[in-house]
């Protein structure tokens, strides 16, 4: 089936699925394995402290794939700035440099503002996505000029903003109150979750706990044993999850619920997207084209 929505004109991939920014895994084996699967694999820059190994591992991407692939870069918020070490926006400019010189357009931005770099993408002639997790903060990034919006639910992993809302709420407000793409993440790790939230108003679904386990990913094995043998419905973890208790030991999102052996990427999407088909077909979808234009 083809697959037609605003990211995928934006990004040139076949599919609508965009890669998790993931920290210490986030590298170029990882991202080509899902840029080759047809979705827009990204290289998450906080994990190269040095630009020369960033631009080594730039280098592997272009070996590895001639897809399209993405480049994320993590702000640190301030008050975290303070505790610990973290990236501030001016500390990726030579790697936004390096990497447009390179021949990268599509970028993100996450988990703290980041108009400075947004207005250094969009210099460039380039796209810029921003990842936020509630609606003022998505209203702020289409002010600035962000290309798209990846919303995260209260289901995704990651630091809980007091305010955040589910994927649910998340997808169906910012369809009506945002003009730009959006990009639905959080607890989404099945066919179902991917089409229930193309159907909510998203123009493609980001990837994150639901493909730690997979083969090309570079977790250890011990990370990848916690994905397929958590209980999601365990006290503990849903207290993790909904009541904000993480603190500083992210864990998987609930869409690992959905996760139960290791298989390759690309085996992975294949099901991911013929199960979607099959459900479609079901639903008396007859067009072998699937269009959100």
């Amino acid at each position: 089936m083809i697959w037609n929505t605003r990211i995928t004109q934006i990004t040139g991939v076949k599919l609508p699925l965009i890669m998790g920014a993931f920290a210490i895994i986030g590298r170029a084996e990882f991202a080509s394995a899902f840029s080759n699967s047809d979705g827009l694999g990204i290289i998450t820059a906080i994990n190269y402290p040095k630009i020369k190994a960033f631009q080594s591992d730039l280098e592997l991407m272009l070996k590895l794939t001639d897809k399209p692939f993405g480049i994320n870069f993590t702000i640190t918020p301030p008050y975290l700035l303070k505790k610990r070490f973290g990236r501030t926006e001016e500390s990726y400019f030579d790697f936004l440099d390096l990497a447009i010189d390179m021949g990268v357009s599509i970028f993100s931005t996450s988990a703290y503002q980041a108009p400075e770099l947004g207005n250094k993408i969009k210099d460039a002639g380039c796209y810029w996505f921003h990842k936020c997790v509630t609606m003022k903060h998505a209203l702020a990034a289409q002010k600035n000029g962000a290309d798209a919006v990846t919303l995260v639910g209260l289901e995704g992993t990651g630091f809980k903003n007091p305010i955040q809302n589910t994927t649910l709420v998340n997808i169906t407000m910012a369809r009506k109150l945002l003009k730009v793409p959006l990009i639905a993440a959080g607890g989404i790790g099945d066919a179902r979750g991917f089409l229930g939230a193309l159907a909510m108003g998203a123009d493609a679904v980001c990837l994150g706990s639901s493909i730690i386990a997979t083969s090309e990913s570079l977790a250890s094995d011990n990370w990848k044993q916690k994905v397929l043998n958590q209980n999601i419905f365990d006290e503990k973890y849903y207290k993790k999850i909904f009541h904000l208790e993480l603190k500083d030991s992210p864990i998987a999102s609930m869409a690992i619920g959905h996760i139960k052996e290791i298989m390759p990427i690309k085996v992975f999407i294949d099901k991911l997207m013929n199960e979607t088909e099959s459900i479609l077909r079901g639903w008396g979808y007859k067009s072998d084209t699937f269009n959100t234009l």
